[in-house]
């Protein structure tokens, strides 16, 4: 893990060395271990990425058609090490100067946060050095200031990915306000499971909106969800139906020749509506401000249409490039900044958590 002449001796009682008054600014280690992706990353104290390095399991678990749960905690206790060894190699930094382990704690796969947890107190312990955990929604909505700093502190945030579809308001003081979410299935999950419907390859998501960007969505329209406009919720299970019951309806021949318009209108219902909701979030709460995070940020579409969106009604936006809305190792390194600085410290005894929610955010 890291060479002798680098640790540092423990002594006394173990949970000295976590105590406020010992946790210097400095170098800050972040450990991502909640579903299949392996990451870790060094995030100086000014917020500055010095290195991010992700190892997927994509390969581990496409033949199966998700993720199994089992092979996703041997693949992180395989390569947990190396990873966060080649995060500091590429960072120019050894181990003595990590001043604090940032890892999420939850929500996500019990065995395979279990695996990054036990792994960041190991190197709390070794190297004296402070650990926090923190949710992994923190993470992604970190992830909006990593590379833009200078947005607004106050901003509505739409958290969008395969667990989670969810509206925050956030300031500056104070937790995050829940302002409302899916009924049913998150985003992230419709797309994969329509890009299964739909004979497409894992992870879905990036592979129905590849195939998407050949179709045209007038040519197969779907229905949007019928919540009412004020209404800050979602709910994506209605569509996965539809999907199903149109293509039980065409014929093999026409489902081929159709595939690429099948994709683009079931994916222009799901990405109109978070737009949608999201912008009236903006409207409803007076702030002019919107960060856009999580794996689904990542979709063409849906960029396009919140940047045209954002332009015409004069709205900051921020949404993370690429590298930064899927499951990383930077965001946790941020919101595990902010948690020190807020005085939040983990003892030893600190469990992985694979039910954390919203009101486990600070």
């Amino acid at each position: 893990m890291f060479s002798s002449d680098e640790s540092k001796p423990v002594t006394g009682q173990i949970d000295t060395y976590l105590s406020a008054d010992r946790w210097v600014e400095g170098p800050l280690l972040g450990i991502e271990t909640s579903c299949d992706e392996t990451a870790a990353a060094v995030l100086d104290a000014d917020g500055t990425v010095r290195s991010s390095v992700i190892s997927s399991q994509h390969q581990v678990h496409e033949r199966f058609g998700g993720v199994v749960p089992e092979l996703a905690s041997r693949a992180h206790i395989e390569s947990i090490e190396t990873i966060a060894a080649s995060a500091l190699e590429r960072a120019g930094t050894a181990w003595r100067d990590i001043c604090g382990v940032a890892v999420t704690q939850g929500p996500g796969l019990a065995g395979a946060l279990i695996v990054g947890v036990s792994y960041a107190k190991a190197l709390a312990y070794a190297l004296r050095i402070p650990l926090v955990g923190v949710t992994h929604l923190e993470g992604h909505i970190a992830s909006a200031w990593l590379q833009n700093p200078d947005f607004p502190s106050s901003a509505v945030v739409l958290v969008v990915s395969g667990g989670h579809t969810h509206l925050y308001k956030k300031t500056k003081a104070g937790p995050c306000q829940l302002l409302g979410c899916t009924r049913d299935d998150a985003a992230g999950e419709a797309f994969d499971k329509g890009a299964q419907m739909l004979g497409l390859g894992f992870p879905g998501g990036p592979a129905l909106d590849k195939l998407a960007q050949s179709g045209d969505s007038k040519k197969i329209p779907f229905p949007k969800s019928s919540i009412r406009k004020a209404a800050l919720e979602f709910s994506f299970s209605g569509l996965k139906t539809a999907l199903l019951y149109k293509l039980q309806r065409m014929t093999l021949a026409s489902v081929d020749r159709d595939r690429a318009h099948l994709a683009a209108g079931f994916q222009e219902s799901i990405v109109s509506v978070l737009v949608d909701k999201a912008f009236e979030a903006v409207r409803q709460t007076g702030i002019g401000a919107l960060a856009v995070v999580g794996g689904v940020s990542a979709n063409s579409r849906l960029r396009m249409l919140l940047h045209e969106k954002a332009r015409s009604e004069g709205i900051q936006l921020s949404i993370p490039s690429l590298q930064y809305c899927t499951d990383n190792a930077a965001m946790i390194a941020s919101a595990g900044m902010q948690a020190l600085r807020a005085g939040r410290r983990a003892s030893l005894d600190t469990e992985a958590c694979a039910s954390l929610d919203e009101a486990s955010m600070r």
